[in-house]
């Protein structure tokens, strides 16, 4: 008998051996191949990143960043990628945690040099020091170019933030003069006025960003469009509703509209008083009953939910309140949920990250860095220094054999 229940239990986890062995060559076999989006998108229930190309005339929306101003590992603060089948990037806010995200997508940073920000709270643009800084090193070998808005004065718009955010780092940029290659490091800040209703605030290779005013905190906010080849993205950054997300986002394929936690969520799980949960969560963020009433109104492709906390025990009631004002599209992001939109159709997956990513490959040939300009030690440092000469030398030995250099130890 009891070896007859082993035969038994050997032949169900042999059985379940082989499942996942056959799963493992299928994700091999395609995880190990690019493939033309068209097939990707009808034949994988998953976006791999790095094995589909995008259509001519496709656009995809990546989630990097989907939940609230307190960090978590299950989800960062707001960010989200934009890929368009003309090669174009853009990323929308770079909230904290968010810098992780988007390196797992394996994108050359050469192609990640556009940022468009909503606003200057943290979780909306605190990760643009590790995109700024981490890019520069892992192979972005031009500036990083940061459009956001200005603020009813000028200590409160992006320039100030981002000209303040170079001076925190001198410390750290100081350090890297001289020994990497030095293209990356240079921020450049693009500000326009928040106040100004459907501008135009970037137009290159067909792609128009229009902004127009967003009601979240303090004057300063705004919401962006994208519009190329037909296809409309619309991303609400923070905001309450309000009439320019009422005109200009009417006709999105994809508009992302912010979704707060609902109240009694607030007092239970974040332990907020109900007199401080109730305007947090109704009058400076959006109700999900809210954004149900706001997505009826501008009837997009497919609304998008964000800015919550996206758990077992959360998603439910937040659903039937949005449901309670909204019947058509919807998704509810959380991180690396992806969004392939052609005119015919939106295909919504999540994405599978390797969490054991390394950079890649750059798109140019690395620039060699001027050692003349490297600032030294002192001497007080640089007499703290142990003798190491006899073992980096053989490390330096090999590297110029197998490279053909001459370098030498400091």
């Amino acid at each position: 008998m009891k070896r007859s229940k082993l035969l038994v239990i050997g032949a169900i986890i042999g059985f379940f051996i082989g499942i996942v062995t056959v799963s493992l060559m299928a994700y091999s076999s395609v995880n190990n191949s690019t493939v033309s989006n068209s097939e990707a998108v009808s034949e994988r229930m998953s976006y791999y990143p790095n094995t589909e190309t995008l259509g001519p005339n496709e656009m995809r929306v990546v989630a990097c960043g989907t939940g609230m101003p307190t960090a978590r590992p299950k989800q960062a603060a707001s960010s989200w990628l934009v890929e368009l089948g003309n090669g174009e990037k853009f990323l929308f806010d770079v909230g904290t945690g968010s810098a992780e995200r988007i390196s797992a997508l394996q994108i050359p940073y050469n192609h990640l040099d556009k940022v468009f920000l909503s606003h200057l709270h943290t979780d909306h643009f605190g990760d643009v020091d590790a995109l700024f800084v981490g890019g520069a090193l892992m192979g972005r070998q031009k500036p990083l170019r940061v459009w956001g808005p200005s603020g009813d004065t000028p200590e409160r718009g992006t320039k100030y933030a981002l000209d303040h955010l170079t001076k925190a780092l001198t410390w750290d940029l100081v350090g890297r003069q001289g020994i990497t290659d030095p293209r990356g490091y240079f921020l450049e800040a693009y500000e326009f006025d928040y106040k100004a209703v459907n501008k135009i605030i970037y137009e290159e290779n067909g792609v128009t960003i229009r902004s127009f005013p967003a009601v979240h905190s303090l004057d300063g906010p705004v919401s962006f469009s994208l519009e190329w080849n037909g296809l409309k993205f619309v991303f609400g950054g923070d905001t309450f509703p309000n009439k320019w997300f009422d005109e200009y986002a009417k006709g999105a394929d994809l508009a992302i509209h912010e979704c707060f936690i609902p109240v009694p969520a607030m007092i239970e799980k974040f332990k907020f008083s109900p007199q401080s949960a109730l305007p947090v969560a109704t009058q400076i963020h959006t109700a999900p009953e809210a954004f149900g009433k706001v997505m009826s109104m501008i009837k997009p492709r497919m609304a998008v939910a964000y800015h919550f906390f996206n758990d077992f025990d959360i998603q439910p009631d937040l659903n039937d309140r949005i449901r309670s004002t909204y019947d058509g599209p919807l998704s509810l992001a959380t991180d690396f949920m992806v969004w392939n939109i052609t005119k015919d159709k939106i295909t919504t997956r999540m994405a599978i990250v390797d969490e054991d990513i390394w950079p890649p490959a750059a798109t140019d040939k690395p620039q060699v860095p001027d050692a003349s300009i490297r600032v030294p030690y002192s001497k007080f440092i640089n007499d703290g220094k142990l003798d190491m000469y006899d073992v980096i030398q053989p490390i330096y030995d090999e590297i110029n054999e197998k490279y053909g250099l001459n370098e030498k130890q400091d």
